[in-house]
């Protein structure tokens, strides 16, 4: 089961931010440089989101409707029925930062990975990932300001205006400007990759030095942490679980409900982290902790399962008969008619 070195960055940078957070003047420069590293990323996002094959997915459009329902309806409902676990397993903090997780768009990369390796519908795959992230750049913050109240920073026209200069007017920036940068977007994509991770690792600096100097982290204990654990897993395998019979319920075929189940169960953190920075501000830190566990859970659980479904058998195809039984054939005299 694969560990991704990408949490490994991020678990070094909440050490570093845990050791030597930034403050005072260092704090104002890291929050400015977050912010600005933020409307690059979803100018980026919306710079290589292409439209046109997102429009031609339409035609799919049973699948992406239940992609969608997985990722903004049975998602967050399962969420807000953890908040029978307060105080028992989660403490309030960690409990309201699930309840993010549940809000945040799918992934696009990883499901089009898992979909390729497992078999699957590719494209569906990635026109799902694509809906999710459209829709998620303006249900997820509203979804958060309507089920988290003023702990995201609730409906004030502040909180509003910031999402709509921090995320949504980048993202229409780089998709009006993706037909002229669009080629050097996809010739530099791996300089630009490592652009994404380093100014999503400066958003978690930022987050968690402020959650330091505040003192958040007193309200974490090995025994929640451990308890927060146990409730994704469960959430992971509930999801897993109703995305792949549900599907068959409502009667795709393989390579369609392999694309449903790993669209509609996964988390984005690319999407999620910065999302996380502008609806929570001082207590980001908290909230992203149960998106940052779940992200590698979701990778390690998902890599197992894609693997195990590249053996099931091709559709159709039938076991090879015996040798046995075609020697009988024959001494009975059958013939192809």
């Amino acid at each position: 089961m694969p560990i991704d070195p990408y949490i490994l960055l991020l678990l070094g940078t909440v050490g570093l931010a845990a050791l030597l957070p930034a403050r005072g003047t260092g704090a104002d420069v890291a929050s400015g440089a977050s912010t600005a590293a933020i409307a690059f990323l979803f100018f980026l996002y919306g710079a290589r989101l292409s439209t046109r094959e997102a429009l031609d997915g339409l035609k799919h459009w049973r699948l992406h409707v239940t992609v969608l329902a997985c990722t903004f309806v049975i998602f967050p409902l399962l969420g807000m029925a953890a908040r029978g676990l307060v105080p028992v397993l989660l403490t309030q903090p960690l409990y309201q930062g699930l309840l993010f997780l549940t809000l945040v768009p799918s992934t696009i990369q990883s499901s089009i990975a898992f979909t390729s390796m497992a078999r699957g519908n590719v494209p569906a795959a990635i026109c799902a990932g694509s809906f999710s992230s459209l829709v998620g750049i303006v249900i997820t913050p509203l979804l958060a300001a309507a089920l988290l109240g003023s702990s995201a920073g609730g409906f004030s026209a502040d909180s509003l205006v910031q999402i709509v200069l921090q995320l949504l007017v980048p993202f229409v920036a780089g998709q009006l400007l993706r037909r002229w940068i669009g080629g050097f977007v996809a010739r530099h994509k791996k300089v630009l990759g490592l652009v994404d991770r380093g100014s999503i690792l400066l958003v978690v600096y930022t987050a968690f030095s402020e959650g330091m100097v505040q003192g958040i982290w007193h309200q974490v204990s090995p025994l929640r942490l451990t308890g927060l654990l146990a409730v994704e897993a469960v959430l992971l395998a509930v999801m897993l679980a109703l995305t792949w019979y549900g599907s068959k319920a409502l009667r795709f075929g393989r390579e369609d409900r392999i694309a449903i189940q790993f669209a509609g169960s996964k988390k984005s953190l690319a999407s999620g982290l910065p999302m996380a920075s502008v609806l929570f501000g001082a207590h980001a830190s908290l909230a992203v902790l149960p998106l940052m566990l779940f992200h590698q859970m979701q990778l390690m659980v998902c890599a197992v399962i894609a693997k195990r479904r590249a053996h099931d058998p091709e559709p159709g195809i039938t076991a090879p008969v015996s040798t046995a039984a075609s020697r009988t054939a024959v001494g009975t005299g059958t013939r192809s008619g």
